[in-house]
């Protein structure tokens, strides 16, 4: 049995040249190749019964963008994969796909074999994901969950706000009823704590726990 894809990629010579590898294999059928997301959204709401194992989709196209696509297919049919050959690697656009159930994300230069391999894989049932984009996943992920176990406490807080905030050392220390020495023992472990290269990196967490506003 030939496993019918679809293949939607605004770049036509990328989009040519996936077609071009997947007609010199025997189990699969195209139904369909586009380079607008829409027009697939289209083709399964005008052909609710053709059976669709597969898209290949983009990331960035016109008017529905691969991440968009993939949650309206998952929306419209759970049973129909999706497999991004995209050359992004921002690690949010990774997650919000993985959130949607996405089966598998392989980059644009990724070789013959693997882009295959990726197919049969999730024809079959599994996940597949490049070890580059697991790599920038799971690089994240460690990253969020070291975050996540370092608690400032009230008088850290206090400190990083001021110094965010551009106070010196003697006003910071002024305005805590603190010694100036105090102060820069705090500057420096909230440095080292926070792993940090200096004052403006210390600024950066502020804004980013909304210590203080931009």
């Amino acid at each position: 049995m030939k496993h019918n894809l679809i293949i939607v990629d605004d770049h036509k010579m990328f989009l040519d040249g996936i077609l071009s590898i997947l007609s010199t294999e025997e189990g699969y059928n195209i139904l369909l190749t586009t380079t607008k997301g829409d027009q697939v959204i289209k083709f399964l709401e005008i052909n609710p019964n053709e059976r669709v194992d597969l898209v290949i989709t983009d990331i960035s196209m016109p008017k529905t963008d691969g991440i968009t696509l993939n949650k309206t297919i998952k929306n419209h049919n759970k049973n129909i994969k999706v497999l991004v050959v995209s050359m992004h690697n921002d690690v949010e656009m990774i997650h919000n796909l993985i959130k949607h159930d996405v089966d598998g994300y392989v980059p644009k230069n990724a070789e013959k074999k693997e882009l295959l391999l990726a197919i049969e894989t999730i024809i079959k049932g599994k996940k597949y994901f490049s070890k580059e984009i697991k790599d920038i996943y799971i690089e994240n992920q460690f990253s969020k969950r070291k975050e996540e176990d370092i608690k400032l406490t009230q008088r850290e807080i206090d400190v990083i706000t001021l110094i965010a905030q551009e106070f010196t050392t003697q006003e910071i220390a002024d305005k805590l009823f603190l010694s100036k020495h105090t102060i820069e023992s705090y500057r420096k472990n909230l440095i080292a704590k926070l792993n940090v290269r200096n004052l403006a990196g210390l600024t950066k967490y502020a804004l980013k726990k909304k210590y203080i506003k931009e």
